[in-house]
């Protein structure tokens, strides 16, 4: 996934292999992967070239961790994996933005992990501890069961 910084500059941002661990699951897919040999334990995979926002998720157990973008420009990755309704997805936990309050908190679940998630950059350093925090969205039962077993931090049902 991309994450851009501060000065307006793209870099990529992977999720760390132990969120993986943690999660224990494998899942059908990852439309925002970097490659189809990326440590995301996905069976399918779309990479930026094949444009996972442009293709049909189907309703699979999907991983998302979207470009961030500018101001909003995570907005439509989390507007269709809440429409796809099946999967976990990673977004900034910005509980005090408009975005927020519209739309993630139409998740079925949402696990704020303990600290500050240290991404993974291309050439495999961890990045500094970010400015903000990242929450875990669930959306479907596989997803609340996933998230509520991790022990990565605080789970919370939307009721």
């Amino acid at each position: 996934m991309e994450h851009e910084n501060c000065l307006g500059e793209s870099n990529e941002w992977y999720t760390p292999p132990e969120i993986f661990d943690a999660l224990g699951c494998r899942f059908d897919l990852d439309p925002f992967s970097p490659s189809h040999d990326h440590w995301t334990p996905a069976d399918a995979f779309y990479t930026q070239a094949e444009d996972g926002m442009a293709q049909d998720w189907g309703g699979r157990f999907v991983f998302v961790n979207p470009p961030f973008g500018g101001r909003n420009g995570h907005v439509p990755a989390l507007l269709k994996f809440l429409e796809n309704g099946n999967g976990v997805g990673v977004f900034r936990a910005y509980t005090s933005a408009a975005w927020f309050h519209d739309h993630a908190v139409k998740a079925e679940c949402f696990l704020f992990p303990r600290g500050k998630t240290k991404f993974v950059k291309p050439d495999g350093s961890i990045g500094k501890a970010p400015g903000g925090g990242v929450v875990f969205l669930g959306v479907g039962e596989r997803a609340a069961d996933v998230l509520s077993s991790s022990g990565l931090g605080w789970f919370v049902r939307n009721c």
